[in-house]
């Protein structure tokens, strides 16, 4: 796939949640996600969906096979929290997040307790 035809199921799937129909946006990123697995920027896209669907050990599938660039670096930490807390790990979740906030400002420097 193209950089231009990625972009185009990206931005096409986005139009479908935007205007309701995110079924037809899940069946966009799901075709992303088979044809790349590694790509980051499609699996958020197909956990928030996943997610929004109640469907939290399928986000976090899609979540651990991709890549993500470090710009994603949050939105990672966020589905994949929020995957963990709705399949029943809190304390997995917890201690995801709090990785995530030590990493972006030092360890010590966080308010989440385990």
């Amino acid at each position: 796939m193209t950089s231009e035809q990625r972009q185009f199921m990206l931005t096409a799937a986005w139009l479908f949640v935007r205007h309701g129909q995110p079924a037809r946006a899940r069946v966009l990123m799901e075709a992303m996600v088979e044809e790349d697995p590694r790509d980051g920027v499609s699996a958020a896209a197909l956990a928030e969906l996943l997610l929004g669907d109640g469907f939290g050990e399928e986000a976090l599938r899609v979540l651990r096979m991709a890549d993500f660039p470090q710009e994603l670096s949050r939105a990672e930490a966020v589905l994949e929290t929020r995957a963990l807390a709705m399949v029943g790990r809190k304390a997995e979740s917890v201690r995801r997040w709090k990785r995530y906030l030590e990493f972006r400002k030092g360890a010590g420097r966080t308010w989440v307790k385990e």
